[in-house]
């Protein structure tokens, strides 16, 4: 069995989980997810099966958009709903202006710099920050690059138990800490804040209404019907730029060809080759022979 899914990860489940019981499903162990996601957040999560595992690393690097909910008035140790009060303050009903809500939204579109929270995978000389959180050690964190392409407000503000609450829908690019954002954006507003509820409904190319449960494979499983929610590799690989080869290219693509840059008609790489409408290779710029590019990764040897 090869192929991408589109699952949709529910919550209370961390993402190795969900590979844990499909593989108990589908009875495979080669099978890997493109994307933590939080225990809880909820969402499509793209999942590779078999050969499909050999797109991941490209999968991962997709935009991702995602619907979900601001609370202003707390913080958390873990910039969401699951972690330990550490500030608290007091919100009037009709406090906040939401004309200035909308402007300070506006202000973290395009290319936005943000320090992971401690409570992340992010690996700090060895060693994950989480495991630090946990012991109760501060460290310095890396300064990291993301770009929100858009991050807008969908809903009024909601005033409750001396908080207030809207929701929002982020479209960003790969290893954006939507958590991180919530906070920002709080302190932007001058409130202390966090991610109250979090879904997300794109990933590589998957969308929310693609996605099926754990307990609809199973079914589909029992009635030899997976092949309805079984993707083409070729799906995870729809946001690179792509190249259809000759005869005589994919007979050198066979055998790991190094090509001059300048026979290729492509403007950027990664790239996709394309032989007989399959995904045969992905190829990149030499990293040491200027102007020539090389093979990334070998899909296929034959079609």
């Amino acid at each position: 069995m090869d192929g991408l899914l589109p699952l949709w990860k529910e919550k209370g489940m961390t993402s190795h989980d969900v590979v844990f019981k499909l593989r108990k499903i589908l009875r495979t162990k080669k099978i890997g997810h493109a994307g933590t996601l939080d225990p809880d957040v909820d969402g499509v999560l793209p999942v590779a099966i078999g050969k499909g595992t050999k797109v991941l690393e490209f999968m991962v690097d997709s935009d991702k958009r995602y619907i979900g909910e601001v609370t202003l008035g707390i913080a958390t140790t873990t910039e969401d709903a699951s972690g330990e009060i550490i500030e608290q303050i007091t919100i009037s009903p009709g406090e906040l202006d939401e004309a200035a809500i909308d402007q300070a939204l506006a202000t973290f579109i395009g290319q936005i710099q943000q320090v992971p929270p401690m409570y992340s995978a992010v690996k700090v000389k060895g060693k994950r920050l989480y495991e630090y959180a946990r012991e109760g050690i501060e460290v310095e964190r890396p300064v990291r690059q993301a770009m929100i392409h858009s991050f807008k407000r969908t809903s009024s503000v909601t005033y409750e138990n001396q908080m207030a609450r809207f929701s929002f829908e982020v479209h960003c690019g790969k290893g954006t800490y939507v958590r991180t954002l919530a906070v920002n954006l709080g302190e932007q507003l001058g409130y202390p804040s966090h991610m109250s509820q979090l879904t997300r409904t794109l990933s590589a190319g998957f969308q929310a209404e693609a996605a099926v449960t754990l307990a609809e494979v199973a079914e589909l499983q029992v009635a030899s019907q997976l092949d309805q929610v079984i993707q083409p590799l070729e799906t995870g690989l729809s946001h690179l730029e792509t190249m259809h080869l000759t005869d005589q290219q994919w007979s050198q693509v066979q055998h790991g060809a190094v090509f001059r840059q300048s026979d290729w008609p492509v403007q950027s790489y990664p790239v996709v080759c394309y032989y007989q409408d399959q995904a045969v290779a992905i190829y990149e710029e030499h990293p040491s022979k200027a102007g020539l590019v090389k093979p990334k990764k070998v899909l296929r040897t034959e079609v």
